[in-house]
């Protein structure tokens, strides 16, 4: 069986929005400047050397116009080279591969990819799945990448109404810069 990582970059106030896409986010690129080569390294390890992702359309598209054309690096390659499990209702128009619809039933879905062998999942961006998969007990580690910032407005990574849930600490670490990767295991 497949383990289902979630790896989040998220501010103190609870933003994953990095970009400008359907409103008004005055925000792009929050995260840039407390980038270090040690934190990117850092990030690097917490995807591993081989995973699939698990991406919601949105992520996905946002993604696809980036990494395909991204400088070879370890991260680039990896992604690029990952199986992409998307959530869409338009299959025909993923292009960025190799790629694979996960359905409309993304419970449904992600249980199917995860009884499968393989690499380990990842999730990443995507809030809207992350309350979804987390509801139904499907994450097995949740990674957050905690930026010392707070920036008051955008997409946030739980929505409202997301059940409460513990989790168990497992381990973390800081970046010069003051960024937090903590990792934490579901207790389901």
């Amino acid at each position: 069986m497949r383990t289902l990582r979630f790896i989040q970059h998220i501010s103190l106030d609870g933003v994953i929005q990095q970009t400008a896409d359907e409103n008004d986010f005055p925000h792009s690129e929050w995260t840039v400047p407390y980038r270090t080569p040690a934190g990117r390294d850092a990030v690097a390890a917490l995807y591993g050397e081989n995973f699939d992702l698990v991406l919601g359309r949105r992520t996905y598209d946002m993604w696809s116009d980036t990494w395909p054309t991204a400088p070879s690096s370890p991260m680039a390659d990896r992604l690029n080279a990952a199986r992409k499990y998307v959530v869409t209702h338009r299959p025909d128009s993923l292009e960025w591969g190799p790629v694979e619809s996960l359905g409309t039933d993304v419970v449904e879905g992600v249980c199917r990819i995860k009884a499968q062998d393989g690499p380990g999942l990842v999730l990443s961006g995507s809030s809207t799945l992350t309350s979804t998969l987390l509801e139904h007990g499907l994450a097995d580690e949740v990674v957050l990448i905690v930026y010392p910032v707070l920036l008051g407005t955008g997409k946030r990574l739980f929505a409202d109404g997301t059940p409460a849930r513990s989790l168990e600490f497992v381990s973390t670490t800081t970046t010069s810069t003051g960024v937090m990767l903590t990792t934490y295991r579901s207790t389901r």
